[in-house]
């Protein structure tokens, strides 16, 4: 009975059928946002809401069944059953605060395709290498902060007066939001020679920095991408080694 259910869960019209209500329940969440669609047809988008929320419930109590313990053990499935839990709990009181959470399912959309999954494998397994990234970031904006502070935080206390507004005035000139006109040629209007100290900066985080991390997240997502592949092909080998096997017993049987 379970291998039966276990079957059915893998098939790919109850997978996409599951998409489907994924993408559904998102709709209806953006809509009970709105207070003229929520006086229109506010009873039905609820109960069309409670209807999806049962699917999932029902899903993962599929899974369940048909895996026993087995489906904690699938960092994924722990993913679903955390986010569908949420949406079951009460939204009382101290509560309240997990009906802006219900929004959270969508992500199950993530669990749900593979190809999303690959990507979010791939940021992940790039976590480690990232975290030295930050770090050498964060060692870089507080040499810059404590710089800009030191040189600029006279005339400009708005942007440069101490550690928490200088690193937050280099954060916005490393996205390059208004980085020029908005704080580097008003600040070179008192100190001319301030763009020794800001453009080496944009050079070493915004180019350098930056495209360092995207790198990294790139090469994990392709070796994903490659792993996912050895393990298809391993398991087509396997496959049709086990058809040569069946032909030969069917040969030596004749």
């Amino acid at each position: 009975m379970r291998d039966k259910v276990a079957r059915f869960l893998e098939q790919a019209w109850v997978t996409n059928s599951i998409i489907g209500v994924i993408l559904f329940n998102a709709v209806l969440l953006g809509l009970e946002t709105s207070v003229t669609v929520m006086a229109v047809a506010g009873p039905l988008i609820l109960i069309l809401d409670k209807l999806c929320l049962a699917v999932f419930v029902i899903e993962i109590a599929l899974k369940l069944f048909a895996h026993g313990l087995r489906f904690f053990r699938n960092g994924w499935n722990i993913f679903d059953f955390v986010i569908v839990g949420i949406a079951l709990v009460p939204a009382t009181q101290g509560f309240s605060v997990l009906r802006a959470l219900r929004i959270l399912r969508v992500l199950r959309i993530i669990s749900a395709a593979p190809r999303l999954r690959r990507v979010v494998e791939g940021f992940v397994t790039a976590l480690p290498g990232m975290g030295s990234v930050f770090l050498l970031m964060a060692l870089i904006f507080y040499i810059g902060a404590v710089m800009a502070t030191k040189l600029f935080s006279d005339a400009f206390p708005e942007w440069f007066g101490d550690l928490g507004r200088s690193a937050y005035s280099l954060f916005q000139i490393m996205t390059l939001e208004s980085w020029s006109m908005g704080i580097v040629r008003p600040v070179m209007e008192v100190f001319p020679w301030a763009w020794a100290f800001f453009v080496p900066f944009i050079m070493v985080t915004t180019f350098a920095v930056v495209n360092l991390l995207v790198g990294l997240i790139v090469n994990s997502m392709q070796d994903a991408h490659a792993e996912d592949s050895n393990e298809k092909t391993d398991a087509y080998r396997e496959q049709v080694l086990a058809r040569l096997e069946a032909i030969e017993r069917r040969l030596d049987q004749r």
